[in-house]
Parts: C-alpha cells; structure tokens; sequence
C-alpha cells in the first residue's frame, strides 16, 4: 500500500474492556504494525453520565498489559467540542445540515402513526428545506437540533474489508441528528470528524456499528473527506453459541491477569478468534503482526473457548524459564500474605510444578503449601499418619539427616525404609507428602525433598512427629 496505514480503537469508557473489544483492538493494532503505519488510541466519552476516570484507566491498564502500545493518543473527545463545533457551524452554511424545531413528542407522534399504518417509523424532513418548499415558523423559545442532509436518492456502499460489499439505499435513511438542542454533538457525527482530523484510513470495528456506516460515510463526503476502508468484525460467542456475557467471560481484561493468563496467550488467543493463518496456533506476537491481514478475517462469529485458552496458556507458561516464571508468581504469593525468602528456592519449586498447570492461579495454589506450615485436615492425619507411618517416617528422618543431599540418594533412602518395614512405595510417600505439605498428590517425591532443603524436611518431619 503506498498510503500510509492509519488505524484507531476507540472505546467508550461506559465500562471495562472486555475481550470483544480487546480483539477489535488488537487486529487495528496488528495491521498497522504489519504496514509500518500508526496506532490511534481514542476515548469516545462524550455519554457524561456513565464514563468515569477510572474506567479510563481500566482501558488503557488493558492495553498496556497486552502490550498494545499507541503511536498517538489518547484523544478524548470532550476535549475536541470546539471543533465539532465548528465543523457542525461549516455545515450549516454549506446547506448540508440544517435546523429541525421538531419536538420529541411530535416525533413519537409521528413515528406512531407510521408504525400504525406499517410503515418504517423515521423523521419525515419537514424542516428540510427544498426548493419551493415553504418552512414553517421557528417555534418561539425551542432550541433545534441540528440535522445532516442525507442524500435522498442513490445508494450508499463500501466493500467491507470482512464482508464484502454492503449497500444502502439512501431513501431509507433518514436525516440523522449531529446535535442536540444544547448543540452537543451526537456519536455519529463525533466519530466521523475524528477519524477525518486523525486521517484514519482503515477502520476495524464491531459489527454492532455496520448500521451506523452509511450514515458516517454520507456525512464524510458531504465534508469532502476521504473515506476510510471500512471492516466489521463479527461478534464472538461464548461455548453455548450465545452472544459472550459476563457468565461466559466477557469481563475486564484485567480479570484475565487476575485468573492468572499471561498476556502473551491472551494476545495469540485473540488473534486466532476469527483469524487465521494455515493451520498455526500458536505464534508469538512479532509472527502475528508478521502474518496478519485482512484478507484471512472470517466474517462468521467466532465461538470462546476456554479449554483452549487454558491450554495455550499453559503452553506460554511451559515456554518460560523457571526464573522468570518465579518472578511473575512472587508478587502472587506476597498478595496472600506469603514470604518465600525464607523458604525454598521459588524457581526451584515452580519448576516441579509448571507442566502441572494451566494458570499462574493454580500454579500459585500448589506452590503455596512449600512456604505455609502444613495444616491437614484430620480425617487425613488419620488416614495417612499412622502408629505405623510414623515409624517409618521416623526411620527416614534418621537417613534424611546424614544422606548425601541428592535426589537419587534421596531416593535410595526412601527405598531402604520401605525395604525396612515392608511397604511398598506410595505407604510411606503419600504420609510424608502429607507431614510435608498437607495433601497427597505432589511431583516425584524425591524431587519435592530435593527443592525443600534438608533443613525444612527435618523441621516440617519434627512437627508432624512429634
């Protein structure tokens, strides 16, 4: 492409992001990156009542988490009133917006009686002005919105970069409010001189918005303006084939790190919700923005899958180093009132456990117990710490105290007291993961004792003897 790309996302903070608009904000993002050109971020907060500071925050929290970094911005849209303004002034004084004293009430009216007699309610242009056409008197004391100008005759269309081609007739649109009688500008009309100032050439979005691109097209070439390549992406299903709700996921993307997902499978996860390349799954973000277009975004819904991404996440989670994986849990376990420097080493421990788990949460969860005294519940001290058990576990402290701290003569001492006493194996591992950790199930037990230290088995094995 010889123009210079230019992309935006551009939510509203009247809530959280959440993963629909994470997507929509990713693939903007990618195609850019992909042509070299500009990432746009800006912040549609002109509905006062329900956007908020700190939702603000929560979206660009969000973007900076999964590293969706912006090249100008963000732009806010309470701060561009004046030139909204001014562009609604222009208007007016080229004929392609005018003043309708229409009251809401006499458009409920006629929208009844429209509906009444089966046609589609709209406003009926009575305050257009057409050549011989004889306006009424300007109501005393009501303030008009501002209406644009449709096009009355032709077609409205543009070959969606998802879609396809998609069509309009103009005679059904009727003339769209741009202001409100307090001379606020509506959404539409906000969007359309944004995207014209910020020169966007390509524009990704929900598919939510194909009824409000004819109208934002017309009113662009009513300004002269360039007209960006419009592309609707589908909306993303939950696992019952339902639109995604908050019972499926559809929450902030913050709560993804809360659950414990790495941006890293959240990021390659979206990128193939409803994109593809081949039969890959698992790329790394510079592969994604390397193969990314437009031409492989399927314009059929995409369904959420959970399973997978837990399974992916694991795989990210596989992908990392036991030190760096040891960083990322540290501030988790600091969070439940855990201190780990006293304890044995976090990069050791996180390596028995990571091919055991699919998220940081549960990765923190089987660590946990390596840095808390024990605490077993009864009916497991009885089951497992027996008369019997303490005697063999008794016969391992001694072995465990003078051995040779390696995992195979760890190993060997555990034998030999199974050899003592005549039990087989999981008799004596299982009471001594359960004096060690308080559960039953752990990895290799000789590797469990070989991360703890023989200074933290003989202590933990005092307590549960004594």
């Amino acid at each position: 492409m010889t123009q210079r790309i230019r992309t935006r996302f551009a939510p509203s903070p009247t809530g959280f992001l959440h993963i629909g608009g994470a997507r929509t904000a990713l693939f903007s993002w990618a195609f850019a990156r992909h042509h070299g050109g500009d990432f746009i971020l800006r912040i549609e907060d002109t509905d006062v009542a329900r956007s908020s500071a700190e939702k603000v925050q929560g979206i660009l929290d969000s973007m900076a988490w999964l590293g969706l970094e912006w090249d100008e911005g963000p732009f806010y849209q309470m701060q561009r009133m004046d030139r909204y303004r001014e562009v609604i002034a222009q208007m007016l004084r080229a004929g392609t917006a005018y003043y309708c004293y229409m009251q809401p009430e006499e458009l409920e009216e006629l929208r009844e009686a429209q509906r009444a007699r089966g046609e589609k309610p709209r406003y009926d242009g009575r305050w257009r002005s057409e050549p011989g056409k004889a306006l009424p008197q300007p109501p005393a004391g009501v303030s008009p919105v501002v209406r644009f100008r449709n096009p009355r005759d032709g077609k409205v269309a543009w070959n969606d970069t998802v879609k396809g081609l998609i069509e309009f007739d103009n005679a059904e649109l009727d003339d769209l409010i741009i202001a409100r009688p307090d001379g606020t500008p509506t959404y539409n009309f906000c969007v359309v001189v944004d995207d014209w100032d910020m020169r966007i050439t390509h524009v990704l979005r929900g598919d939510d918005h194909v009824n409000n691109t004819p109208r934002q097209i017309n009113i662009l070439r009513a300004l002269g303006a360039e007209v960006p390549q419009y592309g609707h992406l589908s909306m993303i299903l939950g696992p019952d084939g339902q639109k995604l709700s908050k019972r499926h996921g559809a929450v902030s993307v913050m709560q993804y790190d809360e659950e414990g997902y790495l941006p890293e499978a959240v990021v390659n996860y979206l990128g193939r919700l409803g994109w593809s390349h081949g039969d890959d799954e698992v790329f790394s973000r510079e592969q994604f923005v390397e193969w990314f277009d437009l031409d492989h975004i399927t314009p059929s819904a995409a369904q959420f899958d959970f399973d997978k991404l837990g399974w992916l996440n694991g795989l990210y989670i596989r992908k990392l180093a036991p030190e760096a994986l040891a960083e990322k849990l540290a501030p988790r376990l600091a969070a439940r009132g855990l201190e780990t420097a006293g304890g044995p080493a976090l990069e050791a421990v996180v390596a028995l456990y990571r091919e055991r788990v699919n998220t940081l949460v549960e990765l923190a969860d089987s660590v946990a117990a390596y840095y808390l005294a024990p605490t077993p519940p009864e009916d497991l001290l009885e089951q497992h710490l027996s008369d019997a058990a303490k005697s063999a576990l008794a016969s391992l402290r001694k072995r465990l105290a003078t051995c040779e701290w390696e995992q195979a003569n760890l190993n060997a001492a555990i034998k030999q007291t199974c050899s003592e006493f005549g039990l087989k194996m999981p008799q004596v591992a299982i009471p001594l993961r359960v004096a060690l950790l308080g559960v039953t199930q752990t990895p290799s037990i000789d590797a469990v004792l070989g991360v703890f230290g023989r200074e933290h088995v003989l202590a933990r094995l005092d307590v549960a003897l004594a």
